[in-house]
């Protein structure tokens, strides 16, 4: 296993199969990417992605999940998901707007994908439409109830709270949880990407919202290798608060990587693409084991560079909400 220079070990890999997305939301923080792929040929291929996984479950990262943009725009999506099934990973997950999740639910799960995550921002058709530019409620709910009929090990709703939105909606989303036996998660806007432009305009203080389900909750777990994520138990549902803004508690239990869509390493969302794996994938002169070797000294490298964003309450009294800046500097 490796561990950085903090201490924290490294077990989660998070994979930008594609920046494409069918939707355009007005809080998306783009995985932290700036650059646009609009050609699919530009993207990782899934046998790319298989060899970046390969090298990371060598040195015991063990959980993957899939991200975009929207990974379900991907025509190979179930083949990218068999392929990573085959190094027996702990965990292979996936986040979705869920839009094409219906048609795909059954087949990805037979693929191997396990957990699903579909962020749904609103259960108001108009007001969901305002969000993403899409009017596509109904086929997020059907992929939602899809993948709870398929039987997924787990499945959550992302409940992004945005501020003049869908703050009202909190107990909705509750019972929405409730009744299909899924974990709510309810997610702080982060100052990146569109969240950045539009985050003084939007974002909702979680604190008041955590504490009413804390005071009914009758169970409360810390995920200590999850940013020691609280999960409360309240009223038959499980809900879940990610409170990653101005957090050194949070950046001090990190334990992953991110891989772009265009294969390059990123040791955090608020930073640039460090480490690129593309001369190594695509050196025709590199046998498959001399490229997994390669991408693991990359992954190494990376590591070591790893670094809590959000260090200690003096720092983060004075970085406040400026993560862009710090990136264009």
């Amino acid at each position: 296993m490796l561990v950085d220079r903090f201490g924290r070990p490294l077990l989660h890999l998070r994979l930008s199969v594609t920046n494409r997305c069918n939707y355009n939301c007005i809080y998306c923080h783009r995985e932290g990417e700036f650059s646009f792929i609009r050609n699919s040929s530009e993207e990782l291929s899934p046998y790319e992605i298989y060899l970046i996984a390969k090298a990371a479950s060598d040195l015991g990262i063990r959980k993957f999940k899939l991200t975009g943009g929207e990974p379900l725009l991907r025509n190979d999506i179930v083949e990218i998901v068999s392929l990573l099934n085959k190094l027996k990973p702990l965990d292979l997950a996936m986040t979705t707007n869920g839009y094409y999740m219906a048609k795909y639910a059954y087949e990805l799960k037979e693929a191997g994908l396990r957990r699903i995550n579909i962020s749904i921002p609103s259960l108001r058709r108009e007001t969901y439409r305002k969000i993403t530019g899409v009017d596509g409620l109904n086929q997020a709910l059907n992929g939602l109830e899809e993948a709870v009929n398929v039987g997924y090990d787990v499945i959550k709703i992302n409940y992004l709270l945005l501020k003049g939105f869908n703050e009202d909606e909190f107990e909705e989303f509750i019972e929405l949880a409730r009744k299909l036996n899924v974990i709510l998660q309810v997610i702080e806007l982060q100052p990146e990407g569109l969240g950045y432009r539009n985050f003084e305009k939007l974002h909702t203080d979680l604190s008041p919202f955590e504490k009413k389900v804390k005071e009914r909750a009758v169970k409360v777990v810390y995920r200590k290798l999850m940013h020691n994520r609280p999960q409360y138990y309240v009223d038959n549902a499980v809900i879940e608060f990610v409170r990653p803004v101005c957090n050194p508690d949070f950046c001090m239990h990190c334990t992953r990587l991110r891989i772009t869509a265009n294969g390059f390493i990123k040791t955090c969302l608020f930073v640039k693409p460090s480490i690129g794996l593309e001369s190594i994938l695509k050196n025709n002169s590199y046998s498959e084991e001399r490229k997994v070797e390669k991408i693991k000294e990359m992954i190494v490298k990376a590591n070591n560079m790893r670094e809590p964003y959000y260090k200690s309450e003096k720092q983060v009294s004075i970085i406040g909400f400026k993560a862009q800046e710090r990136i264009e500097q």
